[in-house]
């Protein structure tokens, strides 16, 4: 069902088919409106939302000791979400928990069990079903802490099995000739592509990173997500990408139409649309550019410590997925020189294709 929303109101249906609505302001916890569009009770509570006037913690009014609600709203509050997960974090799994807690809040925590949380998950995708149990899991770890349950219920759960995709592709190198040749140096489209292959980071650190991130050629930033350090050096191809944008003086290399910094999703969304300009597939992403980056230093020899520097990674095992990868190719290439005018694989006595050749019987009847 569409509804026609007042400015800052997004609705959605439970899956029970009840509608729900939200007021959201930029850097402020999302407010429920009670109601339907267009009601007294409605316009009254949107007006209050926009006034400021409601709460600020979502739901603190309804909650009851022992339910699912209170619980949520304690772990809200808790270091673990608060300082324990970056802001990006918060906000995907606060969005998953406020679904939950929407059809489920006045049920007692204490009760609940892992039959009733997979038949919530039953019949959702095997992604979608992983992003509510990493939304659950710190939840359930708070409510274990404070003896709120006695028993984990996510132990019981059995979750899809992912399909096999391989992940996001890798630009191949004529994709990329597509897009430098659609996309030409002096453009907000190449400057984006550049900063994306070049300095090989997440669309959310890419739309942060400014000339005050520079100092003698090397861009030093932390990860926006878990705040480790990443160290890339600003390579000739990357610094005239840069040095061919008008001069400006914003705190990103890249703004929007309007003059202001992207926000991941905005990027992403333009990103696609570029890419769509250049005629290039659906499969040629932003993280794409990352996994040709990665793919590419592996190949020229790059460690994985020193992958894991460049890249911001945490763990090993991230590197390893392409020096891995890098290796078996180089090994196969060494392998081939070894053989190479060896005549392996070849007859000994080689002949000609086009001159008749005696043929020799060592059949049976021979």
């Amino acid at each position: 069902m569409k509804w026609k929303l007042p400015p800052g109101v997004h609705g959605y249906e439970t899956q029970h088919g009840k509608p729900v609505f939200y007021f959201r302001r930029p850097g402020y916890p999302k407010i429920r409106l009670r109601g339907h569009p267009g009601s007294t009770e409605f316009m009254d509570a949107y007006d209050a939302a926009k006034a400021g006037r409601q709460p600020i913690e979502i739901g603190a009014k309804r909650t009851k000791p022992g339910t699912v609600n209170a619980a949520i709203v304690g772990y809200y509050q808790s270091s673990a979400f608060k300082d324990g997960l970056a802001k990006s974090t918060q906000d995907s799994r606060r969005a998953i928990l406020e679904r939950f807690r929407e059809d489920h809040g006045d049920k007692r925590v204490a009760l609940m069990h892992g039959t009733a949380l997979q038949n919530i998950l039953n019949g959702k995708t095997p992604a979608v079903q992983r992003n509510w149990v990493k939304a659950w899991r710190g939840w359930v770890d708070h409510c274990l802490t404070l003896k709120l349950m006695t028993k984990d219920p996510l132990v019981e759960l059995r979750l899809a099995n992912m399909p096999r995709t391989g992940g996001h592709h890798p630009w191949e190198t004529a994709e990329c000739e597509q897009f430098e040749k659609h996309h030409a140096i002096g453009s907000r489209a190449r400057l984006a592509y550049e900063l994306l292959l070049q300095a090989g980071q997440s669309r959310c650190d890419v739309v942060r990173m400014g000339r005050q991130h520079i100092r003698d050629g090397m861009m030093t930033m932390g990860r926006q997500k878990t705040g480790v350090p990443f160290n890339v050096e600003i390579m000739p191809r990357l610094q005239a990408a840069i040095d061919a944008m008008p001069a400006s003086n914003h705190l990103t290399f890249l703004i929007t139409a309007q003059g202001k910094p992207f926000t991941a999703a905005g990027f992403g969304n333009y990103f696609r649309d570029i890419c769509r300009q250049a005629g290039l597939p659906e499969r040629c992403t932003s993280h794409g550019l990352r996994k040709a980056a990665a793919t590419y230093l592996a190949e020229l020899g790059f460690t994985d410590h020193q992958l894991m520097a460049w890249f911001g990674w945490t763990s090993i095992s991230q590197a390893q997925v392409y020096t891995k990868t890098a290796n078996r190719k180089r090994m196969s290439r060494e392998g081939a020189k070894l053989i190479s005018g060896t005549g392996i694989g070849s007859p000994s006595d080689p002949v000609s294709q086009n001159v008749a050749q005696p043929i020799e019987n060592i059949g049976a009847g021979k």
